[in-house]
């Protein structure tokens, strides 16, 4: 539940949130004046060149559109949380807000992966991939199955995300409405494990099969393995980034809290705790519209030459016409 900032009371014990007043807008300050035109740059970068498309840029173009449409909706939140958590936009905003956050998340999470099959298909099984017409295709088609299964998935959110008043106040609750609470932890736990552990241990099995491969000899990964090598090593330390700072601290303290959520038996300091860490950890999971950006770029060379000689020009040290 994403209560206000006065101290909320729950059975045998007062939460007191003032922190989110000053991180919350803050980290979501930051996402929006890095995110939005770094997402731009990247959807304006890709539809330049939709002629020439390849299976990886489909794939980051749909995550870029994901992060796009979240940073969009992060001037409600910053007011929301800058005015303590008063919600005057009305019950839709509210629900379409949460429906925003745990979409992008998930469609963060399932692009990340196919990008992963990709590279895990060049490094691992390079002469297995697709034909470059029907790849580009199928591409697609899998792309508007991760749209669809993430708004079927996600659905259930806009129904439990609610208004409600605390302190003679509008709230906007993120989770659900206290009372509904029991109603929601186990769609809470599914959601977690079908939209973060599944693709989040996927991940990991590709990752250690691509390790595996890149640490062979040179002579024995052959020439295509070996041409992908380099952006493939980038791919994946960027990925397990996002990972580390936006989707595992996030999922685990959000599982931590709805374990206690609906136990009011469990310790004041223990649910207080929790609360704090999962509420700080939220703001953070933002961050992935930031750092997919920077996927996009270490990873398209292209990309990367045409950045430098743009900003050569711009600065003057291009001595080129």
């Amino acid at each position: 539940m994403d209560n206000s900032s006065s101290p909320v009371v729950l059975p045998n014990c007062t939460y007191k949130e003032d922190f989110k007043r000053y991180l919350l807008p803050a980290v979501y300050s930051v996402v929006l004046i890095l995110g939005l035109p770094l997402n731009a740059a990247v959807i304006l970068r890709i539809w330049a060149s939709r002629r020439v498309l390849t299976r990886s840029t489909i794939y980051m173009l749909n995550l870029a559109v994901a992060d796009f449409l979240y940073v969009c909706s992060l001037p409600l939140l910053i007011f929301n949380y800058a005015k303590e958590d008063y919600w005057p936009f009305g019950e839709f905003a509210c629900r379409a807000v949460r429906f925003q956050f745990y979409s992008n998340l998930h469609c963060s999470i399932l692009f990340l992966t196919c990008i992963s099959v990709q590279r895990y298909l060049g490094i691992c099984h390079p002469m297995a991939l697709w034909p470059k017409r029907g790849g580009r295709r199928l591409a697609w088609v899998v792309c508007g199955c991760v749209w669809l299964a993430v708004a079927l998935l996600c659905a259930p959110t806009f129904e439990f995300a609610a208004t409600g008043t605390q302190r003679n106040r509008t709230v906007c609750y993120d989770l659900s409405t206290p009372e509904r609470s029991p109603e929601y932890f186990p769609y809470g736990i599914a959601l977690t494990c079908l939209g973060f552990v599944l693709p989040f241990l996927a991940i990991v099995g590709l990752y250690l099969s691509m390790a595996r491969e890149l640490c062979r000899p040179a002579g024995a990964r052959g020439e295509v393995a070996e041409r992908h090598r380099s952006k493939a090593v980038r791919m994946i330390a960027i990925v397990v980034l996002v990972f580390a700072v936006s989707f595992l601290p996030f999922h685990v303290t959000k599982t931590l809290y709805l374990l206690v959520r609906t136990r009011p038996d469990a310790p004041c300091q223990l649910r207080n705790f929790l609360s704090v860490v999962y509420k700080s950890t939220r703001p953070f999971a933002s961050m992935n519209s930031v750092l997919d950006p920077v996927l996009f770029y270490f990873t398209q060379a292209k990309f990367r030459r045409g950045t430098r000689s743009f900003l050569l020009r711009i600065t003057g040290r291009d001595k080129h016409p």
